[in-house]
């Protein structure tokens, strides 16, 4: 198959020509499951919680430039299937080495290298993905990307909680079984390889100009979003598109100041998750969780924000945007907290899943707000700079959570999380209900806060 940037070419939005999305929906099945087991290798080869957020960290700051490099070397040239054919070997590769590491340090290195490459994906997968349709299909054909990205990630927990449950009913060890995991998540990574290279569409034109036109107004459903989010709150496309959506000029020159504000209070909630969960696989090794268990337990999390988005979708329809995202931050709070305190794997995993809810009605009203918020001419802009600042505010929190919990511990570490959600929270209802009253005052009606 050829891959130009003729001007040529065909509609891919069929049956048929989908199948390399489930080709990339493999590999994902192999990310998702690394994205787990690799902090639970280094946590086995000596690393503490200081290591496993600076692998968290690492990880959220590689994918951005990996996008930017990705996405522009695509564009320049005018081809697509190489750049996510490299990925995916690459995916391949740097599981396939990292059995043979021993270094908790070098695991770092790696872990990057992985979220590099696979980011650096996400915006040429973007452009394949509405070739040959009409923008006001986008928003549908880039769900369906999520959706299925989303479904491989599921798989790949699931993959890695039966291997690592089985794994000790075989005799096999603990780092064994690790090594093995990893072994088998590269070589579904070549069977991607293989899939891709058979399946993948031909002659793409949709130019990264255009996309980045268009994204401006993929708003009404936050960008096929809404029900197929995983635990990670802001993808790389996301990020990416935002940057290259993003209009020459200051901002608060463009932006109201409810707004501004706002953009504010999301970086500070995101931050404040990622204080949170970027130690919190080595929280749950050192109460004596198995691997098997821990896998067990970020898998009930996700599935348990994953079957609430059409829920939510459904009560932002009878309730303020403001006032659910307040009530499910303050819950988040209460609960990271909690899983400070508690011990047992059922109350662990009780509180994984009620924070998987609470993240369904986060990443849905925080559409919902900025949706709101933002004049039409600028909604598409303010949806990408949320989207960069969630995710500059994660790569930090990763960091500071796993330095404060290998100091001071889980409680400590989980109560600045919680207060840092809450202050966050509180920036966002008042600059909402600042919003509701500038426009009651011009005599508008806007339902984000009452």
């Amino acid at each position: 198959m050829t891959d130009t940037a003729s001007t040529g070419g065909h509609a891919v939005d069929t049956p048929a020509d989908d199948r390399w999305l489930y080709a990339w929906a493999t590999g994902y099945a192999a990310v998702g499951g690394a994205s787990l087991l690799l902090p639970l290798y280094a946590l086995s080869l000596g690393a503490d919680a200081f290591y496993v957020g600076l692998m968290a960290s690492t990880a959220a700051f590689a994918g951005v430039p990996g996008a930017l490099l990705w996405g522009r070397l695509a564009g320049r040239t005018g081809r697509r299937r190489p750049f996510i054919l490299v990925a995916l070997v690459a995916t391949a590769l740097v599981l396939l080495v990292s059995p043979f590491i021993s270094s908790p340090a070098a695991l770092v290195v790696v872990n990057a290298a992985l979220w590099f490459v696979v980011s650096a994906a996400a915006p040429v997968l973007n452009l394949v993905v509405v070739e040959g349709v009409g923008q006001s299909e986008w928003d549908g054909r880039i769900a369906r990307l999520n959706a299925l990205q989303g479904y491989g990630w599921l798989a790949g927990l699931v993959v890695g909680t039966v291997w690592t449950g089985v794994a000790p009913q075989l005799d096999i060890g603990p780092v064994i079984a690790q090594r093995s995991l990893l072994a088998g998540l590269g070589v579904l990574a070549i069977v991607a390889v293989l899939l891709f290279a058979r399946f993948y569409p031909s002659a793409p034109h949709t130019s990264p100009e255009r996309f980045a036109r268009g994204y401006r107004r993929l708003t009404r459903r936050g960008w096929g979003a809404g029900r197929n989010l995983r635990a990670i709150p802001y993808g790389p496309a996301r990020i990416y598109w935002g940057l290259r959506s993003l209009r020459s000029g200051k901002l608060q020159d463009r932006f109201s100041g409810p707004l501004l504000g706002y953009l504010v209070a999301a970086t500070l909630f995101s931050a404040g998750f990622s204080v949170f969960w970027g130690p919190m696989p080595a929280h749950l090794v050192g109460l004596g969780f198995t691997d098997g268990v821990v896998f067990l337990l970020f898998l009930v999390g996700t599935v348990g924000s994953t079957v609430c988005y059409e829920p939510v979708a459904q009560l932002t329809k009878r309730f303020a945007p403001a006032r659910l995202q307040l009530a499910a931050l303050g819950v988040r709070a209460a609960l990271f907290v909690l899983t400070a305190l508690v011990v047992g794997a059922a109350l662990v995993g009780g509180a994984f899943v009620a924070i998987g809810v609470t993240w369904a009605v986060i990443a849905i009203s925080t559409t919902g707000i900025v949706t709101r918020l933002a004049d039409e001419r600028v909604r598409g802009e303010a949806l990408g700079v949320v989207a960069a600042l969630a995710g500059l505010g994660g790569g930090v929190g990763n960091a500071v959570g796993g330095a404060l919990a290998s100091v001071a511990g889980p409680l400590v570490t989980f109560a600045l999380a919680a207060a840092v959600v809450l202050a966050g929270g509180a920036i966002g209802v008042y600059s909402a209900r600042s919003a509701k009253t500038t426009a009651t005052g011009r005599g508008e009606n806007v339902q984000v806060a009452e």
